[in-house]
């Protein structure tokens, strides 16, 4: 009996100790994607490009973040490109981010400002949401500095005339 309530003490104990555990810090959008194993290759190519930090600062940063399947479906000539060319791919990339948030349920039909400068329709129906083209296959991935649309496509910015 004695150690029956020994027993029930130190599982009471742990039960209070882990309920007064500090829950975890909310991951910033650079380490939501780093954290998302199909988002590897854009993990690279923020670090690549610099937009790491960026996108841990307070924002908020809407993105609209491609999984490896969509970069392996770019061009090998545009990803050389890209790794060539520093400021394409800030272009490219910053072409994915607008800011403020924007979760899909609050999207309207039309364009937006990306933080590249140039605007990207979107296109909502129900549950349904694209970019450009691109459809959102995962949509409002929180984050402590804004929100992660995971796409299924690179987007690339109209070319400047």
């Amino acid at each position: 009996m004695q150690m029956n309530k020994k027993m029930l003490a130190a599982v009471l104990s742990v039960l209070a100790m882990s309920a007064c555990a500090t829950p975890p810090t909310p991951m910033t959008i650079s380490d939501t994607a780093a954290a998302t194993p199909q988002l590897s290759t854009l993990t690279k190519l923020l670090n690549d490009a610099g937009l790491t930090d960026t996108l841990k600062q307070a924002g908020p940063y809407t993105v609209f973040a491609p999984t490896d399947d969509a970069f392996k479906a770019v061009p090998a000539k545009t990803l050389d490109a890209l790794s060539k060319d520093k400021a394409l791919l800030m272009s490219v990339l910053t072409y994915h981010v607008t800011p403020g948030k924007l979760a899909s349920g609050d999207m309207k039909n039309g364009p937006v400002t990306t933080l590249q400068g140039a605007p990207a329709s979107l296109y909502r129906s129900g549950t349904f949401v694209t970019v450009e083209s691109a459809v959102v296959t995962t949509a409002d991935v929180e984050a402590s500095n804004g929100v992660v649309h995971i796409v299924d496509q690179v987007l690339i910015p109209p070319v400047k005339k």
